[in-house]
């Protein structure tokens, strides 16, 4: 475990990937104390909501953390939550880290699935032996070709996690309702109650295209900062070129920032 730690940190994984947050808390767990709550899945009584989410990753904060206010590294999904949970309790969180955060307007998810199926394209065509996933509906071949698309040269995992049953059912639910609430105009308009220091980390190659999602969020986090890595994929985590220098990153940027 963690050795010197002065400070908490919490990491928030994707609604049904279980156990997806392990390269990160590994990453960072020589320096920081790392907690990797793992949200409510489909078999919970509860609804799939963004809303519970927040309730759920409030109620880890409030068991675990005191002083300082404990930090949010979130991926993809996890940092459209830390954004969420941030908004809903600007005074209990302190810096927050996006990594590879998804998006919150129409027009650069239409983007994102753009560069993802122009990347499945490309590849079957010099791998013929795929062709038959043309006729696979677009969201059937997004999930079949994921790991494709977002990666750029991603490193062997050592971790059981990242082949643990993907929870289908709790991904479309919490989605639905993350879009629904965008419709609504919840988000990201909440965003502008957040006072906490934001850093966005992507990667160059990420299907979400990283400028745009920036440039909208600025809108309501003016103070958030952007830092963007080459020859990398959507999780900085496991890229080759990128591991080394992202894991540097974090942690001078939340050094910085609990001083």
């Amino acid at each position: 475990m963690a050795m010197q730690v002065h400070w908490s940190l919490c990491y928030t994984a994707g609604p049904g990937a279980v156990g997806s947050a392990e390269e990160l808390a590994r990453g960072l767990a020589d320096t920081f104390t790392v907690i990797e709550p793992w949200q409510r899945g489909s078999a919970e009584e509860k609804p799939l909501t963004v809303a519970q989410h927040v309730t759920d990753l409030h109620a880890v904060i409030q068991c675990v953390c005191t002083n300082p206010l404990p930090a949010l590294v979130g991926e993809s999904w996890g940092a459209m939550l830390a954004l969420a949970y941030a908004a809903e309790h600007p005074g209990d969180v302190g810096p927050i880290v996006l990594v590879g955060c998804g998006t919150f307007d129409k027009e650069s998810r239409a983007v994102g699935v753009q560069i993802r199926e122009e990347r499945i394209a490309a590849y079957i065509a010099a791998h013929p032996q795929h062709v038959g996933d043309l006729t696979l509906s677009i969201n059937d071949r997004l999930i079949k070709w994921h790991d494709m698309t977002d990666a750029y040269d991603p490193l062997p995992s050592p971790s059981p996690f990242r082949t643990s049953p993907f929870d289908m059912k709790a991904h479309t639910k919490t989605w639905e309702d993350m879009l629904r609430c965008q419709e609504l105009g919840v988000y990201p308009a909440a965003f502008a109650a957040i006072r906490s220091p934001v850093i966005m980390l992507h990667g160059s190659y990420d299907p979400h295209p990283g400028g745009m999602i920036r440039d909208n969020l600025r809108h309501y986090l003016p103070h958030l900062e952007y830092r963007e890595f080459d020859q990398c994929g959507h999780q900085p985590t496991i890229e080759k070129f990128a591991r080394a220098e992202f894991f540097h990153a974090v942690g001078e940027w939340l050094g910085e920032k609990y001083g």
